[in-house]
């Protein structure tokens, strides 16, 4: 039995759909795209300084994140709604399937880059995992709030929204400081506030809303 109850086979026989469901397409695109600017540092002949490595790593965080507001896409959102296992389980396996995946991407995306042009790596890490679960905040905060089964588009145009203010926000207060600016630090915690918040977001909502009867039961109530 699992820690909730539910029965291990049960969940064994459930990862192959839930693998069988997770959308391609758009995020393998996303991760392609991504490790683009990552393999262009390597071109020049010397190689870039660490100033551009965290402009390049920045955005490739932001290109595979987008790639990932769309891991809760499923055409098969209603009619799950009837199967004895919850949301939190299939969101829990969609994310175990996916989150080695992103991590073996952001390694082949940093290893991609020269020496020289590496920045810190620990904190280009955390500010890569706060993008990315933003973009999984949005996407279940469409799936808590709406009955779409595609969620991902609208998820994608967020962050892609929040991206664009957070670069007119200036660097003394917002997120996008350099190691050389004073308030490099600041930024970093203000970073770890938005992994923190975001996660609490996915957590809080994944489950479905107490007032929402499965689709079975006000099949029969009807």
């Amino acid at each position: 039995m699992s820690r909730r109850g539910i029965p291990a086979d049960l969940l064994r026989a459930l990862a192959p759909p839930v693998w069988r469901a997770l959308p391609r397409r758009v995020p393998a695109a996303a991760a392609a795209l991504g490790l683009l600017p990552a393999a262009a540092t390597r071109l020049p002949d010397h190689a870039p300084d660490a100033g551009l490595g965290l402009f390049v790593l920045r955005l490739t965080a932001l290109v595979g994140a987008v790639g990932l507001a769309f891991l809760l896409d499923d055409p098969a959102r209603n009619t799950c709604a009837t199967t004895p296992i919850g949301r939190p389980a299939r969101t829990a396996l969609r994310l175990a399937m996916a989150v080695p995946l992103t991590a073996l991407w952001w390694t082949a995306a940093v290893l991609l880059l020269p020496s020289p042009t590496r920045p810190p790596l620990l904190p280009v890490t955390l500010q890569a995992a706060a993008i990315s679960a933003a973009a999984l905040a949005l996407a279940t905060t469409a799936v808590r709030f709406t009955d779409r089964a595609d969620v991902g588009r609208s998820a994608a145009l967020c962050l892609g929204t929040a991206a664009a203010v957070t670069v007119l926000v200036p660097d003394r207060w917002g997120l996008l400081a350099t190691p050389a600016d004073p308030w490099w630090q600041a930024a970093q915690v203000r970073w770890t506030a938005v992994l923190l918040v975001t996660v609490a977001v996915c957590a809080l909502w994944t489950p479905e809303p107490l007032g929402r009867r499965p689709v079975r039961e006000r099949r029969r109530t009807g």
